[in-house]
């Protein structure tokens, strides 16, 4: 059985950074993609970074471009998020999800696995 965990979310003040990690469990092999989304109250989920785990190719919402890189640790099988100059409209619940299509629209409905959420508040 597949499973999902994420963990590191937290409250940070505008400028700080945060690292959010995902360890993913019950996967056979690492032809898949993993991502990061978000969603904050009232707003429809947006994707924020992806990485298909076998060749590391990552993809990421032009709102992050610069501040977040996602990344893997491949003996821990695990993929992180670390979040820099964090801004207020980046609170959000955060999600990790796999098995989705890795490109640059970042759609959530591709994604077949999710997470439970890890919240993150930056306040300014």
């Amino acid at each position: 059985q597949v499973q999902l965990m994420e963990s590191g979310g937290g409250s940070v003040q505008a400028g700080g950074s945060l690292r959010l990690s995902c360890a993913a469990s019950g996967y056979a092999h690492s032809n898949y993609c993993m991502g990061w989304f978000r969603q904050a109250p009232g707003k429809e989920r947006e994707g924020v970074a992806a990485i298909f785990r076998s060749s590391s190719t990552t993809f990421y919402a032009d709102s992050v471009k610069g501040r977040f890189t996602i990344a893997q640790d491949n003996t821990k099988d695990a993929v992180h998020l670390q979040m820099a100059s964090l801004k207020p409209e980046d609170t959000a619940m955060y999600y990790c999800a796999a098995r989705g299509f890795c490109d640059p629209r970042l759609l959530a409905r591709s994604f077949v696995d999710w997470g439970q959420g890890t919240q993150v508040t930056v306040s300014s």
